[in-house]
């Protein structure tokens, strides 16, 4: 799994990359201090389900924090973004192909309207963010529609004469942006374009069928970033107003970043997304001050905390609908080394026993005989629904 971070440039996207991973890359206050994407791995959170076992987990990968299980996912941090980027402004060709193993975007946005369409700073409150959603989306669509559009005619006509299959034609040129031949026809139907040779449709269809593929294959969190500015506040609540069916998240990167390091640092104790932390190491003044601040101005004030946390959880869990399955046998949960619970696998939601057996192994889906719900202690089917947080152990003949 893929997830993007995206937008204008100097609005705070690779201090939100490097809190979420805590890899190095460049922070500056200038446009286009991000030339080459940054790729790195941030974590999902979840309750970890070894508390209810009393135990404690010893994850093969990602880790746990006060029953806290965090599971890995890959971050890209894709350059700024600029009005034009779909026609080359700004290297945006480039910086768009980026974005095409995404499954889901995170658009970090300035809430405090300090920084222009260009990612120049500017004065707090001077700029609408608003029409930041706007401008990518819009260049988003662009981006589709040229790729769609490409040969077009051509494409179209060699449908027709091969009698082609639509669905598979379309899905396979455009497979790099992760378009399935489900999207596809999800796309047909949505725009009443099923009936109609793709050689008839109008630039009005072409580009309504291409905007509808790009929602449902590259979704997007809204991150209203620099929140702890008291114009961010204003401008999130307007936000969320101007647009009640996107997912929009309260953000403090910088905060984030702070809280991450300092516990890095054994200074204090702080587990991701939580709304509070513990001092353990020795603080000057101005840390105290400094953490002081985020505590009251952040952490008290959203539920989401700092949002960094939020936002990724928002995508995986929210956008793209997944569940965390844990794989556990009914008398142990151990591994052969020992190991509690080691593995813990994001599937998504709908998944089925039978995929679970093949997401661990294929020679395992491929002798699937029964799966047990260890939680429930009951035998299940290879068609029974998988629910989040359940641990299953797998019989197979392989």
């Amino acid at each position: 799994m893929i997830i993007g971070v995206v937008g204008k440039p100097n609005v705070g996207k690779s201090t939100f990359f490097k809190a979420s991973t805590l890899a190095e890359v460049e922070i500056a206050n200038y446009p286009f201090a991000t030339i080459k994407a940054n790729s790195g791995i941030g974590h999902v959170k979840v309750t970890c389900v070894d508390k209810e076992f009393k135990k404690q987990c010893n994850p093969r990968t990602g880790f746990c924090l006060d029953h806290n299980r965090f599971l890995a996912v890959e971050l890209i941090d894709v350059a700024g973004l600029v009005p034009g980027a779909h026609e080359g402004k700004g290297l945006g060709n480039a910086f768009l192909d980026d974005l095409r193993p995404a499954d889901a975007l995170l658009h970090v946005i300035d809430a405090s309207g300090g920084t222009n369409e260009k990612g120049e700073t500017v004065d707090v409150g001077t700029h609408d963010p608003s029409n930041d959603v706007k401008f990518l989306e819009k260049e988003l669509d662009m981006w589709y529609l040229g790729i769609l559009k490409r040969d077009w005619n051509k494409m179209t006509r060699v449908m027709q004469q091969e009698k082609a299959n639509t669905v598979k034609a379309i899905a396979k040129r455009l497979s790099g942006l992760r378009v399935l031949e489900v999207h596809v026809e999800d796309a047909l139907k949505e725009n009443n374009l099923g009936e109609t040779a793709p050689a008839k449709w109008s630039e009005e269809e072409i580009f309504v069928f291409a905007r509808s593929l790009r929602r449902m294959t590259k979704p997007i969190v809204i991150v209203a970033n620099k929140i702890d500015i008291p114009k961010g506040r204003e401008n999130y609540k307007k936000l969320r107003a101007d647009y009640p069916n996107l997912i929009v998240i309260p953000c403090a990167a910088d905060a984030e970043l702070a809280l991450r390091e300092a516990a890095k640092k054994e200074l204090i104790k702080y587990v991701p997304g939580e709304k509070d932390f513990e001092i353990i190491g020795e603080l000057g003044d101005k840390q105290k001050q400094g953490l002081e601040f985020i505590k009251t101005t952040i952490l008290e004030q959203f539920a989401e905390g700092t949002g960094v946390q939020a936002a990724v959880n928002s995508a995986v869990f929210g956008l793209l609908d997944y569940i965390h399955i844990y794989p556990g046998g009914m008398n142990n949960l151990t591994d052969k080394d020992g190991n509690v619970l080691p593995d813990c696998f994001l599937m998504k939601n709908g998944s089925t026993a039978l995929d679970f057996a093949f997401k661990i192994h294929s020679d395992i889906g491929e002798g699937f005989v029964k799966a047990m719900d260890v939680k429930r202690k009951v035998p299940v089917g290879k068609e029974h629904l998988l629910t989040n947080g359940d641990v299953i152990e797998i019989m197979s003949s392989k």
